[in-house]
């Protein structure tokens, strides 16, 4: 097997077997940590200190330790977090979703990092493009990456459904689910009965299990990159400082196209956040069973990346214009891509962090509500993206303008 290839797997098996446990995970917070909003509020911190990462520690991180360590390190914040669901507290669960969450931006940078190094070294040896091959390790990557959700998914649904306890629910206990949810400590049938502490530390054990393996996956199998090409990549990593990098983003802003792509980056975390957050509890786990909340979640991974894969192919013979791709941010503002990535990050970022920390105030029909709304506002101003991409490049169509090569419109998809 040609040996960037080798490293290409081996980083896009890692981040399977991490993802498999924190996408599975994620989505059993609300439902596992209910009491007092715990498990919501601990997603909100986490994405709140992933803004705060993302503005300063990739490079720094990457310069001083390569792409490697950096991955390796990274990976075990996530692992810290599997742990403080053992005993979950705001003493054990608020500490490691920070953790987390610095640990986030570097990961995700250093392996976009490596797999770039990687396509660009092989296409220089065996003379081909380069942008090419880096799109290649990037769609072997994502191929890999997301089939985690499935995995992640089947195995609390798995395990979880082995409690003996069986529930009977009425129609009063249904009342209190769905869009009208009871906000008071009322709790139903399906609520009041969680699973074992056994079969919850025996789902934390794998999950803690596969984050490991990942680790060691990475430490024994993932080649250190060489020193030269290690060296002309921290050339671009020279670091600018969280200030500069603090204005750069906000001097986006000036930009008329950057703050009405404000709304639909929002939309995307306020969209995640429900989903992970509200509907896993309200509608799953309060009239079916925690249970239930991988079988739903597998069945939402599994179209997700179909309708991925489609429209996809759809985009070829519509253009973006019928389509919301977030890849968007690489095509638009090829000159700045860095602040632009930094502004997507950002609003996103504060999407989830706002609609976690609204979760445990609000009932459903007011956040679907706040949802519409967003979406509506967002479809507006990104019509308004594209009338003025229209207007600047009169007789060009919007869509056959030149794309920007791979990794960093293909990194914002996730």
């Amino acid at each position: 097997m040609e040996r960037n290839l080798k490293n290409v797997l081996v980083i896009s098996f890692g981040f399977f077997f991490l993802f498999t446990a924190y996408g599975g995970l994620q989505s059993l917070q609300s439902s596992l940590n209910s009491e007092e909003g715990l498990g919501v509020a601990s997603l909100s911190v986490l994405y709140a200190a992933l803004i705060l990462s993302s503005m300063f520690l990739p490079p720094i991180l990457i310069k001083k330790l390569g792409c490697k360590w950096t991955i390796a390190i990274s990976m075990c914040c996530y692992i810290a977090f599997s742990l403080g669901n053992f005993y979950a507290s705001w003493y054990t669960l608020i500490p490691t979703s920070v953790i987390l969450g610095l640990g986030g931006a570097p990961l995700w940078s250093a392996k976009c990092t490596y797999l770039t190094i990687a396509g660009t070294s092989y296409a220089e040896k065996a003379g081909k493009n380069a942008e090419d091959i880096i799109n290649q390790y990037f769609g072997v990557f994502f191929l890999v990456f997301q089939s985690s959700g499935i995995c992640g998914n089947l195995i609390s649904s798995l395990i979880l459904s082995q409690s003996s306890t069986k529930v009977n629910i009425s129609e009063g206990d249904l009342e209190c689910c769905g869009a009208y949810n009871c906000l008071t400590d009322t709790t139903n049938a399906t609520d009041s009965v969680k699973p074992s502490n056994s079969l919850i530390y025996t789902l934390l054990g794998v999950y803690t299990a596969s984050g490991v393996l990942a680790v060691l996956l990475v430490i024994i199998f993932l080649d250190q990159i060489k020193s030269d090409q290690a060296e002309t990549e921290k050339e671009k990593l020279d670091a600018p400082s969280f200030w500069s990098t603090f204005l750069a983003t906000l001097r986006h802003l000036k930009d008329k196209r950057q703050c009405l792509l404000i709304p639909l980056t929002m939309y995307s975390g306020f969209e995640q956040a429900f989903l992970s957050g509200d509907y896993t509890k309200i509608y799953v786990t309060c009239a079916l069973g925690i249970q239930y909340v991988g079988f739903a979640m597998i069945c939402f991974a599994a179209v997700n990346s179909l309708c991925s894969l489609l429209f996809g192919k759809i985009s070829q013979f519509t253009g973006r214009k019928f389509l919301f791709a977030l890849g968007l941010y690489g095509i638009l503002f090829e000159k700045h891509k860095e602040a632009a990535f930094a502004n997507y990050r950002l609003w996103e970022s504060l999407g989830f962090v706002i609609a976690f920390g609204y979760s445990t105030k609000l009932q459903a029909y007011i956040k679907m509500y706040i949802l519409l709304s967003v979406l509506v506002l967002s479809m507006v101003t990104y019509g308004a993206v594209e009338y003025l991409e229209a207007r600047s490049s009169p007789g060009t169509p919007t869509a056959t303008k030149k794309e920007n090569g791979g990794p960093h419109s293909q990194e914002t998809s996730m």
